[in-house]
C-alpha cells in the first residue's frame, strides 16, 4: 500500500524526515518496505531553463522548421533548430539544455543531445508543455511571461510538488490502516509515546448542504445481511472534466491514473478515508430507483473492462428497476459509469458484508482497491461522513449542486465491542510491567475507550472499524506495539525448569525416520493437503464418511481435503514420470481430513511411494525393479528402529491395494503397504508397477516404547545356523510358521527367515516349498549337537501337527 507523506501531513502536521516517521511507522506495525520520491513533473525539470529568442530565421533545408538563437543566461547563445510554428523573436520560452532528460506521453526517459537537424547545429530543445510533463498540448512551445530573466531555472518558475511515498507491506487484519487517515491516526499514537502531541486533523463537512431537491432516487435495500448499511445521494449540474492539478498530483503519487474529475474524487476519497464510493450517472438509472439485491444465477452482466460476466446467485448486485448497473463493492458495469456527457450522479457510500464481497471478487477473479476493503472489514460508522466528504469535493471540482437528501439504510447499527484487560495478564504477556497510567494514554490514543478502571483490570469499547481487535490479547498487542517492543527490557537472568524425563516429540521422531529413508534414497515431497473429489470415487470410503468441503475453493481441483495421502504422491509420481524420471523413491509426513456423522477429524500419516528400480543401473549392478519384498523390507526397517517389534500381519482389506499387507497392534492398524490397484494407476496414466505404504502415524507413536534401551555385550559363544526345506500347502504363510517356531523354542531360537520359495511342475498341486533358516544361541554356553537335534525335531514336529508340513 502505497502512502503519500505530503498528503499524510494533511492530517498530521508533523515536521520529521520521511525516514524517522517511516522507523515509528515500522515501530507501530506499519512496516515501511521502501521509501521512494515522487515528483509531479517528471524529472523535476532539472536542466530546463528560461531561453529569449535573440533570432529567428528559416531554415534553408526544410520549409517547417526555423533556426533559432537562443540566450540562456550563460553569456554565449546558442543555436536550437525548432519546429513549431509560433516560434518568434523575442518570446521567452523554456530550454532544454544538453544533457537534460526529458520523458515522453509514457514515461521513458529520453536525453538532449547536440546533433544536427537537416544539416543545421541543434544545441538543445524549446518545448512545448506536454514534452516538459506541464500539460498536454503540443500545438506549439510554450512562451514564457516577458519579464523573466533569461537563464532562470524552469523549476523555480512552474509549481512542482515533491512528495516521499511509504512503501507498507500491510497485514490483513489491519482494515484500519487502509487510508491516509487510518495511517494518520497510529502514526499520532505513536508520535504521543515520543512525547510529540500534535492535533489529527479531520476533513471538515461542515459546508455540506442540499440546494435543492429536484432529483430523488428511491433506494431500497432487500437484504440487510449483505448490506448492512447502504447511503447515498444526488449532484445535478456537474461538468465532466479533467481534475485539478493538485488532484492528480496525489493520485498520481500512490500510483493511480487520474481519469476525470468525478472518479479522481472517488478515489481520492477512498484512499483518504478508506471508504470505497461508486458514481453512477442517473440519467442511465432507469425507474428512478436502485436496488441492491442478488440475481438469479447465470445473469450476464458486463463490467467496465468489457468482460461479460456470468452471476452467482450470492453476488450482491447494484441494480436500477430493470437492470443490474453494478457489482457491489467490487466492479462496476459497463453502461452505468460516467462519461464525458454525465451532467447529474447518484453517488454511493455503503458497507457491505466482507464474506460477501470476498466471495464474489474470488468467483470473478477481481481485486480492486474498493474490494480490497470491502472484504477486510472498513468502518460502518464513517459511510454518510465519507459522502458528505465526496459530495463537497465533487461540487468544488465539477461545479453542480447536491439535489437530494441523503438517504441512509442502517436498520442494525454495528455496535462497538466491549473487552476487560487484566492487568497481571498484560505484564506476563508483555513481559514487564507497563504503568497503568501510561495505559490508558495509549487506548485513548487509539480512539478506544476507556469505561472503568479497577486495581485488577480495565474495561474498555473497542470502536467498530477494529474489527481486529477483540480479545484481551488482541488489546494487550495494541498497548505493546504503541508503546514500542524496543522498550521492553530483557532480563539478566535465563529461568528454566529442568525435566526430570525428556518425553518423545513427533517431531523428532520424524526426524529420525526421515534422516533413515533419505539414507535409504528416497526423497521426502509436500503435497497439497487440497485435492479433486473425483479422487475419492476411486476409492470405497469409510460408511458415512463425507468431504471436507472448501466454502470458497480456488478451482473445483482443489475443493476439498484430501482423505488419503495415496493421491497426491501419485500426481508427484506421474509429474516425474512425465519428465522422464522413472526410478521413484518418495515419502510424505502430513495429514488426512475427515467428516463424519459424529464430527470431524484430523490424521497424521507417513505415506511412502516407490516405483521403478530400487537403484540405479550402474557398471556394478543391474536393474531390478522395486518388488512388494522391498517396500516390506523398508517398513519392517522403520518399526524396528522405532522399536515396534512385536505386531501381527494380516492381509490388507484395503481396495486401495492389487495385494497388500497390514501390520496390526492391539487391534490398531500401524501400517498397510502393498502394490497400488491398476483401477488407480490407470487412473493416473501411471503404467509401472506402483508401490505404496501408508503408516497411521498417531497409532506407531502410540506403541514406541518409552523405556530406555538396555545396551548388552557381544555374546562369546556361537550362533549356529539349521535349514529346513518343508512342502507346505500353498495358504500357509511364512509369518505363521515364524511365530509356531518362536512358541516351540523362546529361548534359544534367535531369529526365522525365509530364503528361498519354489512352486513348480515337480510339486504336488496345491503345494509349495519354503526353505528356512533357524539360528540358534545361548549366551551361557556353546550349544552341543544333542541340544541342537532336539531342537530341531520339536519344530519338525510342531510342523508337521500345525500345518501339514513334510521335509523335502
Amino acid at each position: 500500500m502505497k502512502i503519500s507523506y505530503n498528503w499524510l501531513k494533511q492530517f498530521i502536521n508533523l515536521d520529521w524526515d520521511a525516514e524517522k516517521t517511516g522507523e515509528l511507522l515500522t515501530d507501530l506495525g506499519l512496516e515501511i518496505e521502501g521509501i521512494e520520491s515522487f515528483t509531479s513533473v517528471p524529472g523535476g525539470l532539472q536542466g530546463v531553463v528560461v531561453g529569449k529568442v535573440l533570432e529567428c530565421e528559416q531554415h534553408p533545408n526544410a520549409d517547417r522548421l526555423k533556426i533559432t538563437s537562443v540566450d540562456i543566461g550563460n553569456g554565449d547563445p546558442v543555436q536550437i533548430v525548432c519546429g513549431a510554428p509560433n516560434v518568434a523573436k523575442g518570446q521567452k520560452v523554456p530550454v532544454a539544455t544538453i544533457g537534460t532528460t526529458l520523458h515522453d506521453a509514457e514515461g521513458k526517459p529520453w536525453k538532449i543531445k547536440k546533433g544536427k537537424i537537416r544539416g543545421e547545429v541543434s544545441e538543445g530543445m524549446i518545448c512545448a508543455e506536454d514534452e516538459l510533463g506541464l500539460g498536454k498540448s503540443h500545438d506549439g512551445i510554450m512562451v514564457l511571461d516577458g519579464k523573466l530573466k533569461p537563464g532562470t531555472l524552469a523549476s523555480e518558475i512552474f509549481d512542482i510538488e515533491n512528495d516521499q511515498i511509504f512503501e507498507i507491506g500491510l497485514t490483513p487484519n489491519r482494515a484500519d490502516a487502509m487510508s491516509h487517515w487510518g495511517v494518520a491516526r497510529d502514526l499520532r499514537a505513536g508520535l504521543l509515546q515520543e512525547e510529540v502531541s500534535l492535533e489529527l486533523i479531520t476533513p471538515s463537512t461542515s459546508s455540506f448542504q442540499v440546494e435543492n431537491r429536484t432529483l430523488k432516487i428511491d433506494v431500497n435495500v432487500a437484504d440487510s445481511e449483505l448490506a448492512p448499511r447502504y447511503c447515498g445521494l444526488t449532484i445535478a449540474g456537474l461538468e465532466v472534466k479533467d481534475s485539478p492539478a493538485w488532484l492528480q498530483n496525489r493520485l498520481k503519487a500512490i500510483g493511480l491514473a487520474p481519469i476525470n474529475n468525478i472518479v479522481d474524487a472517488t478515489n481520492y476519497v477512498l484512499h483518504e478515508l478508506g471508504q470505497p464510493l461508486h458514481a453512477f450517472d442517473a440519467a442511465k438509472i432507469n425507474g428512478s430507483e436502485v436496488n441492491v439485491k442478488t440475481l438469479p444465477a447465470g445473469t450476464k452482466f458486463t463490467t467496465l473492462d468489457g468482460i461479460e460476466r456470468e452471476l452467482h446467485e450470492e453476488d450482491l448486485m447494484i441494480c436500477d428497476s430493470g437492470k443490474p448497473m453494478c457489482i457491489a463493492g467490487v466492479f462496476g458495469g459497463i453502461n452505468s459509469g460516467v462519461s464525458e456527457t454525465t451532467t447529474s450522479i447518484f453517488l454511493e457510500s455503503a458497507y457491505f458484508n466482507p464474506v460477501s464481497i470476498r466471495k464474489t471478487a474470488k468467483r470473478h477473479g477481481l481485486n480492486t482497491d474498493a474490494s480490497f476493503r470491502f472484504e477486510r472489514g472498513i468502518d460502518p460508522n464513517i459511510t454518510e461522513y465519507a459522502l458528505m466528504r465526496a459530495a463537497i469535493l465533487i461540487t468544488e471540482i465539477a461545479g453542480g449542486e447536491i439535489t437530494s437528501d441523503i438517504t441512509d439504510i442502517y436498520p442494525k447499527k454495528i455496535e462497538d465491542h466491549q473487552v476487560v484487560l487484566n492487568f497481571e495478564n498484560a505484564a506476563k504477556l508483555i513481559g514487564e510491567e507497563i504503568p497503568r497510567e501510561t495505559i490508558k494514554s495509549i487506548l485513548t490514543s487509539l480512539e478506544i475507550k476507556v469505561n472503568n478502571v479497577t486495581e485488577s483490570g480495565i474495561g474498555v469499547t473497542i470502536p467498530a472499524y477494529r474489527n481486529d481487535v477483540t480479545r484481551e490479547v488482541d488489546v494487550i498487542e495494541e498497548i505493546l506495539r504503541v508503546y514500542g517492543y524496543n522498550k521492553i527490557n530483557f532480563t539478566e537472568k535465563l529461568n528454566a525448569s529442568i525435566a526430570t524425563t525428556l518425553p518423545i516429540e513427533d517431531y523428532q521422531i520424524q526426524n529420525k525416520i526421515s534422516g533413515q529413508l533419505v539414507a535409504q534414497g528416497f526423497h521426502e515431497m509436500l503435497c497439497n493437503s487440497l485435492t479433486s473429489p473425483k479422487y475419492n470415487d476411486l476409492i470405497d470410503l469409510v460408511k458415512d464418511e463425507h468431504n471436507v468441503e472448501m466454502l470458497n475453493p480456488l478451482s473445483q481441483d482443489l475443493s476439498v481435503l484430501r482423505q488419503s495421502m495415496l493421491f497426491g504422491g501419485l500426481e508427484a509420481l506421474i509429474y516425474n514420470n512425465n519428465r522422464k524420471l522413472h526410478n521413484i523413491k518418495l515419502f510424505e509426513f502430513g495429514k488426512t481430513y475427515h467428516n463424519y456423522p459424529d464430527g470431524r477429524s484430523e490424521k497424521k500419516h507417513l505415506a511412502i511411494i516407490v516405483a521403478g528400480d530400487k537403484l540405479e543401473e550402474t557398471w556394478t549392478s543391474l536393474p531390478e525393479k522395486s518388488s512388494f519384498f522391498y517396500l516390506k523390507g523398508i517398513v519392517t526397517s522403520i518399526l524396528k528402529r522405532l522399536g515396534i517389534s512385536e505386531y501381527t500381519e494380516k492381509t490388507a482389506k484395503s481396495d486401495i491395494f492389487l495385494e497388500g499387507l497390514s501390520f496390526t497392534k492391539k487391534k490398531k492398524a500401524l501400517v498397510e503397504f502393498g502394490v497400488v490397484s491398476k483401477k488407480i494407476t490407470k487412473a493416473f496414466d501411471i503404467e509401472s508397477e506402483t508401490l505404496y505404504a501408508d503408516f497411521n502415524w498417531d497409532a506407531v507413536l502410540e506403541e514406541i516404547p518409552s523405556h530406555n534401551f538396555v545396551v548388552q555385550p557381544i555374546p562369546k559363544f556361537p550362533q549356529v545356523k539349521r535349514d529346513f526345506a518343508l512342502l507346505l500347502d500353498d495358504s500357509i504363510t511364512f509369518d505363521s510358521l515364524r511365530e509356531a517356531a518362536i512358541q516351540t523354542e523362546r529361548h534359544l531360537l534367535k531369529e526365522v527367515t525365509l530364503f528361498d520359495v519354489y512352486t513348480g511342475k515337480k510339486l504336488p498341486k496345491g503345494k509349495k516349498s519354503y526353505a528356512l533358516s533357524f539360528t540358534l544361541q545361548d549366551e551361557k554356553k556353546t550349544l552341543t549337537d544333542k541340544q541342537i537335534d532336539k531342537i530341531m525335531n520339536k519344530l519338525q514336529q510342531r510342523f508337521e501337527k500345525d500345518f501339514g508340513a513334510s521335509l523335502r
